[in-house]
């Protein structure tokens, strides 16, 4: 997984148990027969009725339908500044990549082995959480160890699908934002915020296996552009399924357009040194990611994560 000119516009972490009565439907013991009692199940009244099934599947049919939008809540705060919203830690890379001399993109694992890799998710889901659900208070004392560990596990377990109002935003003393305070705390964070298996786990892998049509990128690169326009930062997925050159988590925090293409600035966990920008080219319909220290450049399929229900 470890694997400016720039402005704001209009672009840019009770179930009832028993037996219940459902109306149209005669009464549905916890217990059902199955298989071979079904027929007798019927004669006895212990199935529902087709207009129980009919509701069943228009509820059913809602739910799909409510998961194709957005349900994550709209944040229209402050604008994400990358130089104090950010950690100052990379998510450092299990391979070294380079072209060898017959130009072939190939890698090499790194030696000594790093110590904190294969995080992207976990660093980038994080960076959104402590945007949307902390405020920091350089006017408070700095607090100890135990103190700061039992912060950030409250931040990474807030929803960053719902930020939090302003009042319930969790409060980090002694330092004025997330850069400086991951300068400090490094040790905290990186064990607090999250082990490498969540980078594995993000429940929206899901969609990287499926092809990606031109005319969804396109719908992305204006999901995106809307976001950021309400001072959204979004988390995406960046792939080239099934290739396996790029397997990547950032964020997108702002945009600008020109005429041909969108250019979004980006927070890219494993280069934490200055934003990156990825574009997207508009007669294309395709997102392309610069040549780095990990990818050798070119197209990419990029989906938005930490939104939806089912991403």
């Amino acid at each position: 997984m470890d694997e400016s000119g720039y402005h704001q516009q209009s672009i840019g972490p009770a179930d009832n148990n028993g037996p219940r009565v459902v109306p149209g439907s005669q009464r549905i013991p916890t217990q059902r027969p199955v298989g071979p009692d079904w027929d007798f199940a019927r004669r006895r009244g212990y199935v529902p009725k087709p207009c129980f099934i009919a509701s069943l599947g228009c509820f059913l049919l809602a739910l799909t339908l409510c998961g194709c939008g957005s349900t994550r809540s709209v944040n229209t705060g402050r604008h994400f500044d990358f130089g104090k919203d950010t950690f100052s830690y990379a998510n450092e890379l299990v391979w070294e990549y380079h072209y060898d001399s017959n130009g072939k993109w190939v890698t090499h694992r790194r030696e000594p082995r790093p110590s904190y890799s294969q995080h992207c998710f976990v660093a980038a889901r994080s960076v959104l959480q402590f945007f949307e659900n902390a405020r920091f208070d350089a006017g408070l004392p700095v607090a100890d160890e135990a103190t700061y560990r039992r912060l950030v596990r409250r931040v990474v377990s807030t929803d960053p699908r719902h930020p939090l109002p302003e009042w319930k935003k969790i409060v980090i003393p002694g330092y004025s934002n997330l850069r400086s305070f991951s300068r400090a705390e490094e040790p905290v964070l990186k064990a607090e915020c999250g082990s490498g298996w969540e980078s594995y786990f993000q429940r929206g892998h899901w969609r990287m296996i499926f092809p990606f049509s031109r005319r969804e990128q396109q719908r992305m690169a204006n999901q995106l552009v809307a976001h950021l326009g309400r001072n959204q930062p979004a988390v995406v997925h960046v792939v080239r399924f099934p290739q396996l050159t790029i397997n990547h988590a950032i964020i997108l925090f702002d945009s600008k357009e020109t005429a041909d293409e969108l250019q979004f600035m980006t927070y890219d966990p494993n280069n934490p040194e200055e934003p990156v920008v990825i574009t997207y080219d508009k007669a294309r319909r395709t997102f392309n990611l610069p040549a780095n220290n990990y990818f050798p450049g070119g197209r990419v399929d990029v989906y938005e994560v930490y939104h939806r229900w089912d991403y």
